[in-house]
């Protein structure tokens, strides 16, 4: 089998790669490395089954000869993270929804007949209301609630709203085997803080007994997926022929507190760390729209596929610690190493 991923040297992306070279899959990854990283493709830089270009999805002239031989196609490429999308406001919207076009495109032209995942995510349900103190399940089928106004975090929910528009219109009007993912919050090994994302942050202010930084009061609830059991997802769902022009919830449904999650990494890595919240303001500027909870129906996921998360967020948190204590003792032994050079 052979696998195209645009954005493969991103967190999700990378991972499968390493899922599907690990099945014998022969990997194919663009990437123009605006927000994915060569370190997450280094190990596999050698692997005869594994190529990589570095491109811009929007521009790259490799695009229509590399989707002409892919039996799968992962688009993954994309402006994402929090302080990413408020920071580039334009380019989430040209880049995110011009390379999604471009690579369906691409698809319907050549001569093969490739499943497709297209990416779009949980920020498309916008801030729903709570209904008599519970937070329904977000399902597919729910009309959505997107509110542009001061800020432009929204310009991502769009950018991704479009993204499934393409996807859907693409499988009806060319018979396309297209399937638009919603995913909701995505976490495990590779992934960094560094665009906002709050499992790896709090877990790298734990371990080195650091405040660990809660933004608002952390009433705020999400739901977290381990990455190993998200790839797992992600081939199911381009495996199976039910998925075709289907949007469809990729996420865990068990939820919880970022303060909760905050005092349970603290718990669990044995730190010292006193939390400390931070008005939503000083993190993100002037009326940023936080939201208030994210939990998935995960039924549909569930019928197309019979697929099952493995992981709980304890053993993905667990597992976490256990990696970044091994690197920073790695990084303390090549500073002792410098100092007596």
């Amino acid at each position: 089998m052979h696998v195209l991923i645009t954005g493969g040297a991103g967190f999700i992306g990378s991972n499968l790669v390493r899922y599907h070279l690990n099945q014998g899959h022969k990997v194919h990854v663009v990437d123009d490395l605006s927000t994915g990283r060569k370190e997450n493709i280094q190990p596999f830089l050698h692997d005869p089954n594994f190529h990589f270009d570095k491109g811009d999805v929007l521009t790259w002239s490799g695009l229509e000869r590399a989707v002409s031989g892919a039996d799968v196609i992962y688009h993954l490429a994309a402006v994402v993270g929090v302080f990413k999308v408020l920071k580039q406001p334009i380019e989430v919207l040209a880049i995110n929804i011009a390379g999604c076009e471009r690579l369906l495109r691409a698809a319907r032209n050549s001569h093969w007949r490739p499943r497709v995942i297209v990416a779009s995510s949980s920020e498309v349900y916008g801030n729903r209301p709570i209904v008599d103190g519970r937070h329904l399940p977000l399902h597919e089928e729910l009309e959505l609630l997107i509110t542009p106004g001061i800020n432009t975090r929204w310009n991502y929910s769009i950018s991704k709203l479009a993204n499934e528009a393409f996807a859907i219109s693409y499988a009806k009007e060319h018979d396309m085997h297209v399937t638009a993912v919603r995913f909701f919050n995505v976490c495990g090994p590779g992934q960094t803080g560094r665009y906002g994302m709050v499992v790896p942050r709090f877990v790298s202010q734990a371990v080195n007994n650091e405040p660990i930084t809660v933004f608002g009061d952390g009433s705020q609830t999400r739901s977290f997926m381990d990455v190993r059991d998200t790839v797992k997802a992600l081939f199911a769902l381009a495996s199976t022929e039910d998925s075709a022009g289907e949007i469809v919830n990729v996420g865990s449904d068990s939820e919880i507190t970022i303060l909760d999650l905050a005092e349970l990494v603290r718990k669990l890595a044995d730190s010292e760390s006193p939390i400390h919240h931070l008005d939503y303001e000083d993190v993100y500027g002037e009326g940023f729209d936080e939201i208030a909870y994210r939990r998935p129906a995960l039924q549909k996921l569930q019928r197309l596929t019979g697929f099952k998360s493995r992981y709980a967020l304890v053993d993905t948190i667990n597992h976490l610690i256990a990696l970044s204590k091994a690197e920073k003792e790695v990084d303390g032994d090549v500073s002792l190493v410098r100092s007596r050079a």
